[in-house]
């Protein structure tokens, strides 16, 4: 056996850095989970998987908290409300018996990291139907370094952490002629998410470009543009509203002319508006350039001078630039993974036709060095607050909480979630919204009541509220502040009016129950802690 892998020395260095990418990213991810660092997506998804293993797929309270009925017309979130109408994920079902076997929101973060892992090593063999080992190994080394792919790997589970694998497995059945791979990986990057068509796109036109198998091509572009069109206009209005409501005006409302518009409405907004369309596409100039060389770091840029990457990634990407907000600039969460395997697919076929590149010793420190940098500004980045207990989450003002405080903190939050029933409703603080999602009624405090199955609008039996994590953080982030100054405010009101007792309060973490009376010791402290941030309220 060792003879055999004598033969292979450079699947053995991809091998070694796929086992060390997943050691490290596993460590981080749950470690990030247990010292409550993970967030609201990882309890919308574990919702929607307890509930799929209970047999009401799609379901979740948590993102009926976020839906455009709660959100804009203030209706109180409901536990039936089925969340295929934000975001169509029915690639999702492939992992319920995964998770029926290990139902715990950590059993996902595993499926994250262990999917983008496997994404890294099929890019390896499709990099070998071009190139020769040492090549390949460095593509491969490339991805699990790059922020693109680090940076969402490290957060909350997410539907997009398939894409990679998906697409790689794609590409290489296209190489290999397995046609009824390729069709199964195409349905399946299609049920992804309802964008995932304008990836699959953009693979589509590449083949038609390419004149390597054009037909095939027109195909991809037409079931793919068709699916992608007939899905967020007429499937997903049957669900909810969201989609036209909600998530087509906050990232493309400049192009609609009213308070709603379907996709259709989206795109001839652009076409009527080419001067808006090319400003969009361009701006923020500083910070979309920024993005691309984010993006063509781990690669030597490689990728800006290869017509391939731009074919299949510039879809994508053209999404991400024609679109408003923050975060669809942010190299670091889940959406820059979209643009990933277009460009490694770039990379693999340019260096396909510039081997002698490789030999160059220049080149290959050069390479190096681009890969350093990559891995510098993901960890100085710290992403997703994943290694907050090594880089500060803000320097000025100072922000850090030490390993050995994060989980003397968490161990405090544990006591308490034990006092909570698994079958109780409740209401939790994003950051232990995670740990409680593997129930039927649970909202985000400090909300605190929500629709039953009986259509009954209720107050939840228990709220627990991390105030401690909230003022740790408030001093760098309003978002923080102004969240801490409306838990205090709930607070007043429901123990003042004696509709929710204080039943226990630890480390700046407060336990509420619904029409119990007050422990006094828990009264006391919890006076002690409020005190302490007056100055903050005013």
């Amino acid at each position: 056996m060792l003879l055999n892998w004598r033969k292979y020395p450079w699947l053995l260095v991809a091998l070694g850095s796929a086992i060390a990418f997943f050691v490290l990213a596993l460590t981080l991810t749950l470690h990030r989970h247990y010292t409550f660092y993970s967030s609201y997506d990882q309890g919308i998804f574990n919702q929607v998987f307890w509930n799929g293993i209970h047999g009401r797929f799609f379901q979740s309270s948590l993102s009926s908290q976020l839906s455009t009925n709660v959100v804009h017309s203030n209706d109180v979130p409901n536990v039936y409300y089925h969340r295929l109408g934000q975001h169509f994920t029915p690639a999702l079902l492939l992992w319920i018996p995964l998770y029926a076997l290990f139902p715990s929101p950590a059993t996902l973060t595993v499926l994250l990291v262990t999917l983008v892992t496997a994404a890294g090593l099929v890019l390896y063999v499709l990099a070998r139907q071009y190139v020769q080992g040492p090549i390949a190994a460095a593509i491969a080394g490339s991805f699990y370094t790059a922020n693109a792919v680090v940076g969402p790997t490290l957060c909350n589970f997410h539907d997009i952490c398939q894409i990679p694998l998906f697409v790689f497995g794609l590409l290489l059945a296209m190489e290999k002629r397995w046609w009824w791979l390729f069709a199964v990986l195409a349905v399946l990057i299609l049920a992804v998410r309802e964008d995932s068509g304008i990836g699959l796109f953009g693979v589509g036109v590449y083949m038609i470009l390419s004149k390597r198998y054009p037909r095939i091509g027109l195909a991809v572009c037409a079931v793919s543009f068709g699916y992608t069109i007939l899905l967020t206009n007429l499937i997903m209005p049957l669900f909810s509203a969201d989609i036209s409501e909600r998530f087509m005006m906050e990232r493309f409302g400049q192009y609609a002319d009213g308070d709603s518009a379907s996709t259709l409405e989206i795109i001839w907004g652009m076409v009527k508006n080419p001067w808006r369309l090319l400003v969009e596409l361009f701006s923020p100039f500083p910070e979309t350039m920024k993005y691309l060389l984010a993006q063509w770091l781990p690669l030597a840029f490689v990728p800006a001078v290869s017509p391939a990457a731009w074919a299949i990634a510039g879809f994508p990407l053209l999404k991400l630039f024609l679109g408003q907000g923050e975060s669809v600039l942010a190299i670091n969460i889940r959406y820059a993974m979209t643009v990933v395997p277009g460009l490694f697919y770039g990379a693999i076929l340019w260096w396909s036709r510039h081997p002698e590149k490789f030999k160059k010793l220049s080149f290959r420190r050069f390479w190096v060095i681009c890969i350093c940098i990559s891995l510098f500004f993901t960890i100085t980045s710290n992403p997703n607050r994943t290694i907050s207990f090594l880089v500060p989450d803000s320097f000025k003002p100072w922000v850090y909480v030490s390993l050995p405080r994060q989980w003397q903190h968490a161990g405090e939050i544990y006591s308490l979630l034990a006092k909570i029933p698994p079958n109780a409703s409740v209401a939790a603080t994003t950051y232990i919204v995670p740990h409680l999602s593997g129930r039927r009624e649970i909202i985000r405090f400090p909300g605190l009541q929500l629709r039953n199955d009986k259509r009954e609008v209720v107050n939840v039996e228990y709220a627990i509220a991390d105030l401690w994590q909230l003022r740790e953080y408030q001093v760098a982030f309003k978002t923080d502040r102004q969240i801490l100054k409306d838990s205090i405010v709930a607070i007043d009101g429901v123990s003042g009016n004696h509709l929710y007792g204080i039943t226990d309060f630890k480390d700046g973490v407060i336990l509420l129950h619904r029409g119990v009376a007050d422990n006094p010791d828990a009264v006391a402290a919890w006076l002690t802690f409020r005190r302490g941030i007056e100055a903050i309220l005013k």
